[in-house]
């Protein structure tokens, strides 16, 4: 339990009121347009071997695995919500195939707190900054994002660092909790420091995910989360598993030398900032990832890099939108702009121009109709381990 705050109970329905309210609308333009997916189409498992599952099973279930990890009901019900919103969204990199077998191994092996004595260690006015104990991210990250809200609707603007803490999930979703309280969200955390700067061959910076969540009035909200690096770490894990290529400028071979070509990934790679090389500006993705790596780590003092101590650190900020602007003008104001972005001119052999959040809200409104699909190998560590532990198989 945080000292000096009271915590906003947060459940499986609140993803659904800040996003979801959505989920059921879509726009002529949009409907009529053909389907973008947030990720690329390579990564997406084939239709001819997905099983789908309905979105209540896997959350069941996996609360259940939480459950048995030892973590309190409320914080197994948390956990399994951040993610559930990226399989609901289609950030299948951040969802329970990649993620859950990292997070059981984490807890068997001590890396993750399932009852961590976490503790606000330093704050003033509107900031503060927690140690989490080692406290699973799925749930420190939720819990200080409500004290950076909390001190915004005091404050106008609240931030929060967290240090010696785990993997803290999806960035957009704690990034997503300001929208139902009319305000502006951001989310970012040091990932692995799998990552080499511009121009060497050391592995020096984190894959360093950064998020921001903005609400409009009838468009879908902006949402954009993203790796400071050229791909996703976890993508890595997928391209593996469904047996695609890299693509050019998303690793290195051992020696640091960008792969420019599409390729297998090679068993000792390393990964590219953002841009890939330097002709291309890969100087702008490796600086935002030392950016990352100071808000969240040496301003916590978890320090950065190869450097830290105390495991993934975070930094959080909440913007009181009606401190700043007119609440209603501001949405006004985003909604007319989400809209011209949408209806501008699409390039040559492209169907549409879309914006950050909208590809996402429409895989939400396809998965929760459908189901999740989710490859095979992954349902089979499912029955796995719901056998190994005693669990109901919700899949067969």
């Amino acid at each position: 339990m945080a000292m000096g705050c009271c915590t906003v109970a947060r459940n499986a329905d609140t993803y659904h009121r800040s996003v979801g309210a959505f989920a059921n609308e879509s726009s002529p333009q949009q409907a009529a347009a053909k389907k973008d997916v947030n990720m690329l189409e390579q990564f997406h498992v084939p239709e001819d071997i997905a099983i789908r599952v309905p979105q209540e099973n896997m959350r069941s279930t996996v609360e259940d695995i939480f459950r048995k990890m030892q973590m309190p009901e409320e914080d197994a019900v948390q956990a399994a919500d951040v993610l559930m919103y990226a399989d609901i969204r289609g950030v299948e990199s951040h969802g329970v195939s990649n993620m859950m077998r990292a997070y059981v191994a984490g807890f068997q092996q001590g890396r993750i707190n399932p009852n961590p004595d976490w503790k606000i260690v330093r704050q003033a006015a509107a900031v503060c900054t927690i140690d989490s104990d080692k406290g699973h991210g799925l749930v420190i990250g939720p819990a200080a994002m409500n004290i950076a809200i909390e001190r915004a609707e005091k404050y106008g603007i609240g931030s929060v660092s967290v240090t010696n803490g785990a993997h803290f999930g999806a960035a957009g979703y704690h990034a997503i909790m300001a929208l139902e309280h009319d305000m502006i969200g951001i989310a970012m955390t040091t990932g692995g420091v799998s990552v080499l700067p511009t121009q060497g061959s050391e592995r020096m910076v984190g894959l360093n995910p950064i998020a921001i969540a903005a609400p409009g009035r009838n468009e879908p909200p902006f949402i954009f989360d993203a790796s400071m690096s050229s791909v996703a770490g976890n993508k890595i894990v997928l391209a593996k598993r469904l047996g695609v290529d890299a693509l050019p400028a998303w690793v290195a071979g051992a020696d640091g030398a960008p792969i420019m070509d599409a390729q297998p990934v090679p068993d000792d790679f390393k990964i590219l900032p953002l841009g890939g090389t330097r002709e291309i500006g890969s100087h702008k993705g490796y600086s935002l990832a030392v950016m990352i790596e100071i808000l969240s780590g040496v301003l916590s003092g978890g320090a950065a890099g190869p450097l830290r101590r105390g495991g993934a650190s975070h930094h959080f900020i909440a913007y009181k939108i009606d401190a700043f602007v007119d609440v209603d003008l501001f949405k006004d104001d985003m909604d007319a702009y989400m809209a011209a972005l949408r209806e501008s001119a699409p390039a040559p052999g492209e169907d549409r121009v879309v914006y950050a959040g909208l590809p996402e809200h429409e895989e939400e409104i396809e998965r929760l109709e459908h189901g999740i699909p989710y490859h095979p190998e992954v349902i089979e560590w499912f029955q796995s381990i719901t056998a190994e532990l005693e669990l109901p198989d919700r899949f067969s």
